[in-house]
């Protein structure tokens, strides 16, 4: 908390530090009236010409990490250069000079960038955001090509600037939605900065604030006085900080797809840390104080399967109840007497018998604490085989949940690579081999293709984690 108050600090210093010396300006004698098209024309291209560069290297990104949140940050910029560019020739034009129905376009200008910077803040299980996820190729050249369309008009015949006209009230009802959408923006990104600790998200802050303290600048500043030019400057700030955050982890990190993935995704430890409900949390100490190892295997199990998830692409919602899920995957092992579950050698059909019990025992549980149904087929489906050959309920194929076929190889994958009473621990190597081996067997096909993915992608993630303990005793 303390670490997240002095970011808010940091913050606000720098957006309403500007519109102090704006409103100081603007009362001073200093405020003299600065007409000069050709100057404004230069400034404004510059602002535009980051903003299309910014737009086009974040496109390409999007395309390859298949986010559709980086494409809202494409969107973002783009809208900003487009109309910035249209206002900048304007401006410098014979016919046509700064007048009252073009400053608008600054209006709409923001008010477009506002929005797409918002949508990059949504879950991705809302209805709108898979909306536009489903036709995310689509998104960029279709939005280019109406900006194109519409500069060219108005550029064509100038007097449909006029259209564009807006009331005081007007102007300020938009200003109102500026500031609403930029303040959740802001929200969003520091939270996830004060988690994560990624400075391009904190940028993204910044960038976001100083867009809405223009909007207000815009809005109560009168055209060409000198406290106007200083909404250039903040625009040119939102932009450039952007350029710079990404230059930097370019230059730390080799490689921009990494970073824009890194951008939108929290540590799922900490994740884990912030969304576990209380109920799960008092299962995972229970059984921390019965069995380390279990506690241990639930947590990891956990991570691995919310891994997982995030390379299916799977709902916000969904990937929620694989991380619950899984922490308690195993919670019906405390009704199983410790002689047969910590059993040194080879368990007897009766044994067995007993063990295979615990997934009901488990599902029992947990349904009368209130889970999910999602949580509670994990934990009751996560031992079935996709060729119908597990327990309890014999399914197979798509009759077993997805997030249980999830589960089922994260489970296995560390039983696998963990040192057990029997035996010891197996190399990552010789883990996926058997995981392979059992594809269509055990395991869903698609799931351990993505798996392989993760394994063959994600090698930090797989050392770091063993180094981690339960998240309930941070």
């Amino acid at each position: 908390m303390r670490k997240k108050a002095g970011v808010y600090a940091a913050l606000l210093a720098c957006i309403f530090l500007p519109l102090l010396a704006y409103l100081l300006l603007n009362i001073s004698a200093y405020n003299v009236t600065i007409e000069a098209p050709r100057e404004h024309f230069y400034v404004v291209s510059i602002v535009s010409m980051l903003a299309l560069l910014l737009a086009i290297v974040v496109s390409f990104i999007a395309v390859r990490v298949r986010n559709i949140k980086v494409s809202f940050l494409s969107l973002a910029y783009l809208s900003l250069s487009a109309l910035f560019l249209l206002i900048g020739l304007s401006s410098s034009a014979d016919v046509m000079r700064l007048h009252e129905s073009e400053s608008n376009a600054i209006y709409l200008s923001v008010l477009l960038a506002s929005f797409w910077l918002w949508l990059s803040t949504i879950a991705v299980d809302r209805f709108a955001i898979r909306w536009f996820a489903r036709r995310q190729a689509w998104l960029l050249p279709v939005w280019s090509l109406l900006l194109l369309i519409g500069v060219l008009v108005v550029w064509n015949e100038p007097e449909l600037m006029k259209l564009l006209y807006m009331g005081s009230l007007s102007r300020w009802i938009i200003l109102a939605i500026i500031i609403a959408l930029n303040s959740w923006t802001i929200r969003h990104y520091v939270h996830n900065y004060t988690v994560s600790c990624f400075p391009l998200q904190l940028a993204m802050a910044y960038s976001t604030g100083w867009l809405m303290a223009a909007g207000i600048i815009i809005t109560t500043g009168e055209t060409w006085s000198l406290s106007w030019w200083t909404f250039h400057v903040l625009l040119f700030a939102a932009v450039a900080i952007m350029m710079i955050g990404m230059l930097r982890e370019y230059w730390s990190r080799g490689s921009l797809l990494s970073t824009f993935k890194q951008l939108f995704y929290i540590h799922s430890f900490d994740w884990m840390r912030m969304y576990i409900r209380p109920s799960v949390k008092q299962l995972v100490m229970t059984t921390e104080a019965r069995d380390a190892y279990t506690a241990g295997h639930n947590y990891r199990v956990a991570r691995y399967a919310l891994k997982l998830g995030e390379e299916l692409k799977l709902p916000l919602a969904q990937l929620q109840a694989i991380m619950q899920g899984g922490l308690v995957h195993d919670v019906g092992k405390l009704s199983i007497a410790n002689q047969i579950l910590n059993k040194p050698g080879k368990l007897t059909p009766e044994e067995r018998a007993i063990i295979e019990e615990h997934p009901v025992a488990g599902y029992e549980i947990c349904k009368r604490l209130g889970f999910m149904i999602e949580e509670l087929s994990i934990i009751r489906s996560h031992h079935e085989k996709f060729n119908g050959t597990g327990y309890p309920d014999r399914l197979q194929g798509q009759e077993i949940p997805l997030l249980a076929r999830i589960t089922a190889i994260a489970d296995v994958y560390d039983a696998l690579t963990s040192t057990r009473s029997y035996r010891k621990a197996m190399t990552q190597e010789e883990a996926m081999a058997i995981i392979v081996k059992e594809s269509g067997r055990h395991f869903d096909p698609h799931c351990v293709e993505a798996w392989k993915r993760v394994v063959a992608e994600q090698s930090d993630f797989f050392s770091n984690i063993m180094q981690t303990n339960s998240p309930v005793k941070l």
